[in-house]
């Protein structure tokens, strides 16, 4: 691996970055592209020497999508994908996405590895470093920065995020438990061929012994998802084709005519959570610090929100402006979100899973009438999707129509908080943008860089606010 300059005067063997970033996947490579926009020094440092698009997500939700768009890449993105306004769950229940209200009322059906493509051409653009092949060895901190190992090589960092995945070598350095359960084992995935492709962009059911899900790379090649209860073995155990086809007939009443493979793997999926996302110098995001079913399609998305929610707050501290305590929100923000997902995605796991013909038939039933009522289906959509997902005193901030033509998550492209109003308020120009809306009246809208509401109130107030909210820099 080819590491940043040597920097300082700490001997010829040590290197520095302000921020090191554990991990190139979808959350590593968001958030190193929010700190390289802002002029933050950041390498990234991957175990893998090379890419892969054998990845396991497949869903880029709406909430997702519109961060994304923040960050000029959800055109490019969507334009690759599949779009599905009805998410099917099992049997006849499914979710109406068609009426959330954003600019994106779809689940977007696309491999992690596009999206992965376009955050890592973002993050490069920017000036982020990507080191490949550096597994991390060892890692301690002090009141001043942190040391890590890479072998026989020394960096030094003043902050540090493991996006790690579920094996986080950063959370074990930290000592932090991981606590929770495999909720299924012996999952099998599976790139294949097939001869005659489902009618659906997403062909998902269950069965109670069984399910499978399938989805296309958009190339000629789909990804399978199967489970089967009557066949649980070990993750070392190989996957068939032989055995790809009874599963998948089982549950959609076809194979779907699949001819060959390109790759065959088996895993487990956990549900855990660390109980902290920073310690110290040391932060957690993504699968590092939160791990659960795979129902849902929530992981990628929970990631990548983590990320988002973490760059512009680590940005203010380091920058020097941050409001006190405003670090330690990302945990207070982040780790209820983690759990709330953890909890969704694992009861549409376990409903997918009930064996007996009379429990299904109910499930069935109850799901239905319940999804037929308006509050119940807006709160299943929204917290599926991320539009319904919150902050205590930050609501998510929607799209308004700008005066000059364009809309308020463009505007936060570059990375300041945005000041909805048509009163000019003078000063923190490198932090914040005064936009006006295309309605104005007498309040005003502080909206946070992760697209979050920060402030509310009258236009009259807003410099108070601004003020409290971006306090100088010292």
């Amino acid at each position: 691996m080819v590491l940043p300059t040597p920097v300082g005067k700490r001997g010829e063997d040590v290197v520095h970055t302000t921020v090191a970033i554990i991990g190139a996947g979808p959350t590593g490579l968001l958030l190193a592209g929010d700190l390289a926009r802002a002029g933050i020094p950041v390498t990234l440092f991957e175990r893998r020497a090379n890419t892969s698009n054998l990845t396991r997500a497949f869903g880029v939700h709406a909430r997702t999508l519109e961060l994304l768009d923040a960050r000029a890449l959800a055109d490019r993105i969507v334009a690759g994908g599949a779009k599905v306004e009805h998410l099917r769950l099992f049997d006849r229940i499914r979710l109406d996405l068609s009426r959330l209200p954003s600019r994106y009322p779809f689940l977007l059906i696309t491999p992690q590895s596009r999206v992965e493509e376009a955050l890592e051409e973002r993050a490069v653009a920017a000036g982020a470093r990507i080191e490949r092949g550096a597994a991390l060895t060892g890692l301690r901190q002090d009141d001043e920065r942190a040391t890590l190992e890479f072998g026989e090589q020394t960096v030094t960092a003043d902050w540090v995020v493991g996006a790690d995945g579920v094996h986080s070598t950063v959370r074990d350095a930290l000592g932090l438990p991981f606590p929770g359960k495999a909720v299924l084992t012996s999952i099998m995935l599976a790139d294949v061929r097939l001869a005659t492709p489902p009618e659906d962009v997403l062909a998902v059911n269950a069965v109670g012994d069984a399910f499978a899900m399938v989805a296309p790379f958009g190339d000629g090649w789909y990804r399978i998802f199967a489970w089967d209860r009557r066949h649980q073995v070990g993750d070392d155990v190989p996957v068939t084709l032989d055995e790809m086809r009874g599963v998948t007939r089982r549950v959609h009443g076809t194979d779907f005519g699949i001819t060959e493979a390109r790759w065959l793997a088996r895993f487990h999926s956990d549900e855990r959570q660390s109980p902290r996302y920073r310690v110290g110098r040391i932060l957690l995001a993504g699968d590092a610090a939160h791990v659960h079913s795979p129902a849902g399609g929530q992981g990628m998305n929970t990631g990548l929100q983590d990320a988002a929610n973490l760059s512009w707050k680590l940005v203010a501290t380091i920058q020097g402006w941050a409001p006190a305590g405003l670090l330690d929100t990302y945990e207070a923000e982040r780790h209820p979100v983690g759990r709330l997902v953890l909890r969704s995605s694992g009861a549409l796991i376990r409903m997918a899973m009930i064996h007996s013909a009379p429990a299904r038939a109910l499930r069935n039933t109850l799901g239905n009438m319940l999804l037929g009522l308006p509050p119940v289906a807006r709160r299943a959509t929204g917290v599926v999707s991320g539009v319904g997902i919150g902050y205590p005193g930050a609501p998510r901030a929607t799209d308004v129509a700008l005066a000059e033509g364009s809309r308020l998550y463009q505007a936060l492209r570059e990375g300041r908080h945005v000041l909805l109003t048509d009163r000019s308020v003078p000063g923190h120009a490198d932090r914040l943008l005064v936009a006006v809306p295309a309605i104005s009246g007498s309040e005003a809208v502080l909206v946070r860089p992760d697209g979050y509401v920060a402030w509310r109130g009258p236009a009259a107030d807003a410099p108070a606010a601004v003020s409290r909210f971006l306090s100088p820099a010292t």
